[in-house]
């Protein structure tokens, strides 16, 4: 697997990460995506507030914030 993952994950053209969390679908983020994911990495998605860890090896969503979305966006 990728970066020696168990979970499934891509990027879009538009250099966004996506992966394939609880049978589903999520977006893990753009800039804010850890690379190269370790164990142990954490993170919040800027544009969403979903909070993500790596976990065993596998990239689990552990939480959800308000977005802090900057005003220059």
């Amino acid at each position: 697997m990728a970066y020696g993952l168990k979970t499934k994950i891509w990027q879009t053209g538009q250099l966004d990460w996506y992966g394939m969390v609880d049978n589903e679908d999520q977006y893990l983020g753009s800039r804010e995506f850890p690379l190269p994911p370790e164990e142990g990495d954490a993170w919040t998605v800027v544009k969403t507030g979903d909070q993500f860890k790596i976990i065993n090896g596998e990239i689990r969503k552990v939480g959800n914030v308000e977005p802090q979305i900057p005003e220059w966006l």
